[in-house]
Order: structure tokens, then sequence, then C-alpha cells
């Protein structure tokens, strides 16, 4: 921009210059104090004196910005009295919107010229939009113009009586489709480039609006704390989460504080676009990184658990995951129970869950136990049914016979299963009459037993049979045990010495 002194006035000026003359040596005046500095370096240097003499703490104003005190209204013209004796001169037309100052006001303004016709600084409110001629405009200056047409490529504008030209990529923050809807109205925009000797005058409205965005995001970082409820808009999503846009500044949303329950992908919770009403979970200042959560805007479905449910009671839930320790079981959508895998069933000795249940089966459970703080429920679906051990003791009475199949072997016993659910134990010792080294020696897996019952305890789940014992039975028939091998031979045996006897 050319210095002030030397600002060459076209028409456009006119309206700026006062309908009255004042003093005409004010000039010259000017002209002297001001040497090498510029009229707003001086204006300062006597605004902070006049402060240092008020007070023993000067007041501070924005850079650029300066204040006086109102002379005169008159029409289109409010005449402001400056430190130094010195006078300027602001359009009324900046207070469109807002009441004119009265006589004796302070006001605030910026340096915008000087009229060496009449002696003047020319004034510009401050944060008002200066009225632009060819002289005054340069790049990076914010001006406002009316639209007036457009075309393919953007918007025609007139800016102060000069056209300009704002591409269509300028306009929005976003792309523009239809531009019939900007037509009369006035926008505030900034130099992009501006040539008088080719008459281009091109503007962008888009760089106001992402300083502005930049500075209410940095607001709105500086207010935000965690346990505030905020609205935004998802704008990207990806697999680990989605990104919001929570007003100028994006904020991640992970996929495990989206939904209380179990879901695979963010695309199942939300959509690009969709609005959604988040928590702040954290705040980092430094790396400007915010965490937010949707499910802690909804109510937390373990608030309700013990009222919900009670331990003893049988209910129906949905597998959700099967584990090698247990199934979890949906109760309802956030509240999962766990079933372990010595509670699967009574009927067989279970390795993993898919032996028995499948992702999506619905079950029978008994409520165990339930731990709302810890937000864990154990359940059971073998509790859940018919206990096969009940009435074990008349089934089985002491000193009967029963039959039933070895289902393992360890080296204490065998255990065989009686009925589904229902084993008792043959001691290595009640395998026979005489000495057994080892229980494989008598019985394998699978074979066919029939053994007295010598003593049920339903309580504690435990039978103990006894084969050696089947002659005492008055039920015993003498039918023989079925074994699916013969009994191993004993390495031990002596065998007679070569060429000779015992």
């Amino acid at each position: 921009m050319a210095e002030y002194g030397k600002i060459q006035k076209s028409k456009a000026d006119e309206k700026f210059r006062p309908s009255v003359k004042l003093d005409a040596e004010l000039e010259q005046e000017l002209a002297e104090a001001l040497g090498d500095a510029s009229l707003a370096d001086l204006l300062e240097e006597e605004e902070t004196a006049d402060q240092q003499e008020a007070s023993s703490a000067p007041q501070h104003t924005p850079e650029g910005v300066h204040h006086g005190k109102v002379l005169a209204v008159q029409g289109d013209d409010i005449f402001v009295d400056l430190p130094g004796k010195r006078q300027g001169l602001l359009p009324a037309s900046q207070y469109a919107d807002d009441p004119l100052p009265e006589v004796g006001q302070q006001v605030e303004f910026t340096i915008q010229g000087f009229d060496r016709n009449d002696g003047l600084l020319i004034l510009s409110r401050q944060g008002a939009v200066m009225a632009a001629t060819w002289e005054n405009l340069e790049a990076g200056q914010t001006v406002e113009g009316k639209v007036t047409g457009h075309n393919k490529g953007g918007l025609e504008l007139s800016i102060n009586g000069i056209d300009a030209f704002m591409p269509i990529s300028q306009i929005e923050q976003f792309h523009v489709d239809e531009l019939e809807g900007y037509l009369n109205q006035k926008l505030a925009c900034r130099v992009v480039e501006a040539d008088l000797d080719s008459g281009k005058l091109v503007v962008s409205r888009r760089e106001l609006l992402d300083i502005e965005a930049k500075q209410k995001a940095e607001e709105l970082l500086e207010a935000l704390e965690p346990g505030q409820n905020i609205s935004g808009t998802v704008k990207t999503i990806m697999p680990y989460g989605a990104f919001v846009d929570i007003g100028g500044i994006d904020g991640l949303l992970h996929v495990s504080d989206m939904s209380y329950t179990r879901i695979d992908k963010p695309e199942d919770m939300v959509s690009v676009g969709e609005q959604v009403d988040v928590v702040v979970l954290q705040v980092d200042h430094e790396t400007k990184r915010i965490s937010l959560g949707l499910k802690q805007a909804l109510a937390d479905p373990w608030s309700e658990a013990t009222n919900k449910w009670t331990v003893g009671e049988v209910v129906t839930g949905r597998v959700v995951r099967l584990a090698p320790f247990g199934a979890f079981v949906e109760l309802e959508p956030g509240v999962d129970g766990l079933v372990p895998i010595s509670e699967l069933s009574h009927e067989r000795r279970v390795h993993h869950p898919r032996e028995l249940l499948a992702e999506g089966d619905t079950v029978s459970i008994r409520v165990l136990s339930i731990d709302q703080a810890a937000r864990r429920i154990s359940l059971s679906i073998k509790q859940a049914g018919q206990d096969p051990w009940m009435g074990a003791s008349v089934r089985w009475p002491e000193g009967s016979v029963a039959q039933g199949r070895v289902t393992r072997t360890a080296d204490f016993g065998a255990f065989v299963e009686l009925a589904p659910g229902v084993e008792g134990l043959v001691h290595i010792s009640e395998l026979g009459d005489g000495y057994i080294r080892s229980v494989s020696d008598a019985l394998r897996d699978g074979d066919a037993v029939t053994a007295k019952v010598l003593t049920v305890d339903e309580d504690a789940r435990r039978i103990s049979l006894s084969i050696k014992g089947l002659a005492e039975s008055p039920e015993y028939t003498g039918s023989e045990n079925v074994q699916q091998s013969p009994p191993k031979k004993d390495k031990k045996a002596k065998r007679p010495r070569k060429g000779g006897l015992d």
C-alpha cells in the first residue's frame, strides 16, 4: 500500500470528505510532525503519553487500534477528536447495524489514510469493513461486496463500484454446486489479487471463513473439559473409530466407546454426516487431541443389574462369544454374563464350549452371582435344568447293583457313568479280590461295568462302587464285567529258568 501522504484520491473518496472546512494549517502541521514516521506510529506515541498522564496503569488496545472522542455527527460524517489536537473523519455508514455514537462518546478506530485537501485523517471503525478504492486495495485486505451475477466458475461482485470475481472454490469451506442463492447478498471477503493495470480483482470468502473457524476452534479447545456433553457431525470413519467435528475441531470416537455392546465395525453404529451427541472423555491441549464417547451419553445398562436379575433365578440369553474357559451370554444389550466351562453340562465332560454351543444360540441359564461394581455376572447352564443327581440315593441305593461304562481312569480308580451327568468311582482297591498294580490292568475307557453301590452322597455328588463286592450283593446274577480289551500281563511275573525247575 502507498504511504498515506502519497495517496491519490479518486472519485470514490469524495464521500469521505467533510462538508465543512476545518483548520487549514492542520495539513502543514501533520506534514511537519510526521517526518519519516507513519500516522499510526505518531498517533500511538501521543496516545501512550496521554494515557500515562491519566493513569499509572495505561490502557492497552489491539495493535493498530486507537481511540478518540466524538466531536460532531453531521449527515454521513462523524468527526473525531484525536490525541495531539488532531481530527479525523469516520463514515457513519459503518454503523449501519448499530446506533450512531453520541457527541463526547469514546470510539475505537483504525487509520486508513490522510486527506490533504481537508487536513483530516480518514478513519475506519474497528472491525468494520473498509470501503474499497483501487488506490487502497491490496492482497489480504478485508472488503465487502454485493453479488451481482455468477457463471460456472464463481460469483461476480461489485465492491464499492469495482467489479470483482470470487472463484467457486473460494465461496465456502465446502464444495458449492448451486450459485443462484448468493445473488444480491452482501459478502465479506478477502482480497487475493488486485491489479489496477488490468482491472483484475479476485477475492475469497473462504479465507475469512477459515480464519473464523480456526479462531472458534481454538476458543472451543480452551473451553473443553472432560465430562462435557457436546454435539458433533461424523466426519470420517476408520477401522478403529470415527472422527467427529465438534465445531471446527475433530475429536476421536473410538470403537470401544461407541456402545456398551460389542461391535465389530464402527459403521454398525455411525455413518458419515450423522449428527451425534457425545461426551468429552479427554482433552490434550498440547497435542490438540480430544477423546469422545458415545455410549457415555447413554444410560448404563449395568446401573440396574441388581434390580433386573436376582441370584438363583432362571433366565434366557443369547450366546455372543465362546472362549476356552467358558461362554459369554448376553442377558440384554450391554450386559453379558459368563458361563464357566464347568457349568455347561451335567452329562459330559466338556473340553471347549464349542462342543455344546455356537454363537447366536439362545439358552436358559441360572444366575449364580452378580457383582454390579465389577460388572460381572456368573451363570450356569447345567443348573438351569433338572439336576441328574436329584434322587440318586433312591435310584442307586446302597448295596444295590448298578451298571455303567468307564468314562476315564486315574491312578486311584475308574470313573463309571451310571446315567448322563452321574458318575461313580470304583477305587483301585475295589477292582478285584487279588492285587491290582494299575487300574488300566483291570479297566479301560469305554468298558462296560457292573458294580455294587457302596455309598451315595447326593450333596457331595459322590457314589462309591465296588466290583469285588459283587458276590456279596443279593441282586448279583453272576454276570461278568465286559472289557473292550484284555488286561495287560504283569511284566514282573516269574518265568521258569532254562534247563531246570523253580
